[in-house]
């Protein structure tokens, strides 16, 4: 059975498992190489996340089925420059056997739910441009596009 709890310091080496996986699956893929060199978690991510487990401003969550860790999840506040609060996923994975059957949605509905209880306007999540199970899976549960990031490659050619 699919379920989602907080996570503690026990499943920290398990986690640090899913972050790896995570960042190896997303890095081949379009707009991939950019974002593990600049917003991917950077290893050793024991240390990071235990502290963002101990954090009160941050939520980290384990998705299990039947027990078993098989998916992760991290959510914080961040201020605004005019005072108000965004909410911001900056983690959900789960590894491939397992998705398709609710874990990654009970997280992140555990992480709305949290994030929504900490007075946010709104709630930012990212999916990689050629991902589409990402963005569809996000769009399913209420998100929408906010902004674009343009790129272009050093040498790339105009179109």
């Amino acid at each position: 059975m699919e379920a989602v709890r907080v996570a503690t310091r026990d499943d920290v080496d398990r986690i640090v498992d899913l972050i790896a996986d995570g960042v190896a699956e997303l890095a081949p893929m379009k707009g991939g190489a950019v974002w593990a060199a600049r917003d991917a978690r950077q290893p050793p991510y024991a240390e990071q996340l235990a502290g963002e487990i101990d954090d009160p401003t941050r939520r980290v969550l384990a998705g299990t089925i039947d027990g078993v860790v098989v998916g992760y999840a991290v959510g914080r506040v961040e201020p605004l420059r005019d005072g108000r609060r965004l909410g911001v996923v900056d983690d959900i994975f789960v590894e491939e056997g397992a998705r398709a059957v609710g874990v990654g949605e009970a997280m992140l509905d555990d992480l709305v739910a949290w994030l929504e209880a900490q007075d946010v306007v709104g709630i930012d999540a990212m999916a990689l441009p050629g991902h589409r199970a990402s963005k569809n899976f996000f769009e399913e549960s209420g998100f929408t596009a906010r902004k674009l990031v343009m790129h272009r490659p050093a040498g790339g050619k105009k179109r």
